[in-house]
């Protein structure tokens, strides 16, 4: 073999044990930990009083607070209904009729549905919606076009998670 060949020879034969040797395969171990996975409003177990619910009623409704005259007299109407769910509806409707309430017009609604959604949720659930929440609401908004901003509000004021804190 020639002499200028060998050289060549030896460098490729070193070069490539250089670079198997180098070459490690490399395994790694991931560990997964069980994590316990629970509805955003989980932790929302405590039911309101009926005081509470209808104060908080009528200062998210109203923005403002409520007298205690009114909130004695709005508890004495509750307490006289056998069915609490259907004396609070009775009392959200109420309120939502009345002209002083500050609801979102429709227009408003409709322009910018996911601040309005938003606003809907930290008023009335004290958190942000989850992102499926927002898209499904989204998606409801556009196709539902005669909902209304005060339909909304009454469901989001007579929702279980609004009763609890």
């Amino acid at each position: 073999m020639p002499t200028f060949i060998r050289p060549i020879l030896l460098c490729i034969l070193l070069s490539s044990l250089v670079c198997f040797s180098s070459c490690e395969k490399k395994e790694y171990v991931y560990g997964i930990e069980d994590q316990t996975i629970r509805p955003v409003n989980s932790e929302k177990n405590k039911p309101k009083t009926s005081m509470q619910y209808i104060s908080i009623l009528y200062t998210n409704l109203f923005r403002k607070v409520m007298s205690p005259n009114e909130l004695l007299e709005a508890q004495r109407a509750i307490e006289s209904i056998g069915d609490k769910q259907i004396a609070y509806d009775i009392l959200v409707s109420k309120f939502i009729s009345n002209p002083e309430v500050v609801v979102p017009s429709n227009d408003e609604m409709r322009s910018e549905p996911e601040k309005f959604i938003r606003d809907l949720y930290t008023r009335f659930f004290i958190r942000q919606p989850t992102e499926a929440e927002l898209n499904w609401l989204i998606n409801y908004l556009k196709k539902h076009p005669g909902v209304t901003a005060e339909q909304f509000y009454f469901a989001f004021a007579t929702s279980n998670e609004h009763f609890h804190y």
